[in-house]
């Protein structure tokens, strides 16, 4: 329960104790300043107090977000203020100078919570003001004003602002006019039935399992089904944060399950799609596994750009202004967030293929279009970062080191040898163009050598901070030099299940990579240090892969992919299930992650 206390003189009529009861609160009512301190101090430090003006007018949903968003420790709207637990202290000091200035009693003409908020500015503290739009939240000063703020009150349907704003801004074509229409109402709908978005992106999970299994029948009634509910689990997937914005449900946990899930979701459908194939006698792991790498690995250019330049000044590049004078041309927004293939046009193409063709069809219509789209995005990347006049702070540098996810061999070498004169960016390039040559020619031991270079040049690239215009690229690519590697090395080995095996270690481990990326997008740092210890980084993983090639049969090699699959899924998902669920009951601050388009 959450208390909201009641400030100034109360306004016959008015209905906003029963507004502030239907957003969860209990109400008290101050006759002063001096009143409201005592009353604040009754509240337990762990529950949210509000100080809010008695004469407010405005509609419900202006009060629910200046007031109930579980993101912010300190948020305000004209005439109320909220703090949760470690904003408290802050609100508390606000709060007793205006007593100590004011002689303990509120004023006829202004609010008493607006100049908390004034004060809580003046102190440094970091107060919310969520953008309102056409709603309205007001302190009429006089029974004029008032009866104009109803009249504005009326004039502005809160519920149809609510619905809209439920709805992601920068979704793509697919979701925003094939999705977005009606799951929204979705949303309503589970919000006044108490489902929360946690059990809407299960059940977008649990969906696509099922879309996945009726995948690998191998039967075109199968595929039907997996294609009309792979589309179903997309709209729930779409549902869950439009129900999280729609109820302000957010929370650590379920940033997280959200994140986790779509990845989940999409690489269990593929490998859906191989069984069934493989029943079929197509066998397209390979194709598979290609479209998993090719797709994390675009991610992961995601990731790291937007990590490099998180603390960096507004990009003033060249490429930067045209991209934001396209953006004021509507037909060509459009068309730039199609020619990435977000996630709505994807998951469609995948869902139409699979059920008007064939799996392999459907991975190369998959693999041709991330392809141009990785392409077309990492080449405008390129260009804003060549061109961009910043620096890297220490932040983004760490943040890079921790996607870089180098391990004990390469930490080794870091230490113990000088860094490159061509940088770390050169070092990374180096060692993916050795290990290349090493996997596709030259005689069995190859591979080891290139992947000993490799290992060299993986510590290189991590000698001296990560602050280049272009370091952002040195994580994408380690990951496509482990991936890779595992991939070229099942399709060398010739043995079935080999290819499969190699599917699920990369699977594996491309979860502790995305792990990575949310542990540093939720502020609590990237994994622990014994956890890339343990399995072995990136590049102690890439040597292991190989030694392991070289030293055993290909049955044993089908074996031994399989085993080290299941050891790193079970220390990294333990780990990651342990950390995410202790912070979560641990009262973490509650993000939202809008995920990502790709």
């Amino acid at each position: 329960m959450s208390t909201a206390i009641l400030t100034g003189q109360p306004v016959p009529g008015s209905s906003i104790e029963g507004d502030l009861r239907s957003l969860g609160y209990e109400v008290r009512i101050a006759a002063d300043a001096a009143d409201a301190g005592q009353l604040l101090a009754a509240v337990p430090a762990a529950e949210r107090v509000a100080v809010v003006d008695a004469r407010f007018v405005g509609h419900v949903h202006s009060l629910r977000l200046g007031l109930t968003d579980p993101r912010f420790d300190l948020a305000a709207v004209r005439g109320a203020v909220t703090a949760q637990s470690a904003g408290r202290p802050a609100l508390v000091r606000a709060l007793a100078r205006q007593t100590s200035e004011r002689g303990g009693t509120a004023l006829a003409v202004d609010s008493l919570a607006d100049r908390v908020v004034t004060a809580l500015d003046a102190d440094g503290a970091e107060v919310h003001r969520p953008d309102l739009g056409s709603l309205v939240a007001a302190v009429p000063a006089d029974p004029e004003a008032r009866n104009a703020a109803r009249q504005a009150v009326d004039a502005v349907d809160d519920e149809a602002v609510r619905l809209k704003s439920a709805v992601k801004a920068r979704d793509g074509f697919f979701t925003t006019y094939c999705i977005s229409p009606y799951s929204r109402y979705i949303a309503r709908w589970c919000a006044r039935r108490g489902l929360t978005p946690n059990q809407v992106t299960t059940a977008s999970l649990i969906t696509a399992l099922i879309a996945a299994s009726c995948a690998a029948t191998g039967t075109r009634g199968g595929y039907i089904a997996a294609g009309v509910l792979l589309i179903c689990s997309f709209v729930l997937d779409c549902t869950d944060g439009q129900l999280a914005r729609y109820s302000l449900q957010y929370s650590t946990l379920g940033a997280w399950l959200d994140a986790t899930f779509d990845r989940a979701k999409e690489y269990a459908y593929y490998a859906g799609l191989a069984l069934g194939a493989a029943r079929g006698g197509d066998d397209v792991w390979a194709l598979a596994l290609g479209a998993m790498i090719l797709q994390t690995c675009r991610h992961v250019v995601d990731f790291s750009f937007n990590e490099a330049n998180h603390d960096a000044a507004a990009n003033t590049s060249p490429t930067a202004a045209l991209s934001d004078r396209l953006d004021s041309v509507g037909w060509t927004v459009w068309l730039r967030r199609m020619i990435v293939l977000p996630i709505g046009e994807r998951w469609a193409m995948i869902a139409v293929l699979t059920a008007a063709t064939t799996p392999r069809i459907t991975f190369y219509a998959l693999l041709v279009g991330c392809a141009l789209a990785a392409t077309y995005t990492t080449a405008g990347r390129v260009l804003r970062s060549v061109t961009r006049k910043a620096r890297r702070t220490d932040r983004a540098a760490q943040a890079l080191a921790d996607l870089a996810d180098n391990g004990p061999l390469a930490g080794l070498v870091s230490r113990r040898l000088p860094a490159p004169v061509g940088g770390p960016l050169l070092a990374a390039l180096a060692g993916v163009a050795i290990l290349a040559v090493s996997l596709f020619t030259g005689p069995a031991w190859a591979p080891v050598a290139g992947a000993v270079v490799y290992v060299l040049t993986s510590g290189l690239a991590l000698a001296r901070p990560l602050k280049g215009a272009l370091d952002w690229l040195v994580p994408p690519l380690f990951r496509a030099a482990e991936y890779g590697t595992v991939l070229v090395l099942a399709v060398k080995a010739d043995v079935n299940g080999a290819l499969p095996a190699a599917f699920g270690l990369v699977a594996a481990v491309a979860y502790h990579h995305y792990d990575t990326v949310y542990r540093i997008r939720g502020n609590a740092g990237a994994p622990p240090a014994w956890l890339v210890r343990a399995i072995g980084g990136q590049e102690g993983r890439t040597l292991l892969v190989t030694v392991l090639a070289v030293l055993l049969t290909a049955a044993q090699f089908k074996v031994a992919l399989t085993v080290l699959a299941v050891a790193v899924a079970l220390v990294v998902l333990v780990e990651s299930i342990r950390f995410w669920v202790s912070a979560h009951l641990g009262g973490a601050p509650a993000v939202h992650d809008e995920g990502e388009t790709a």
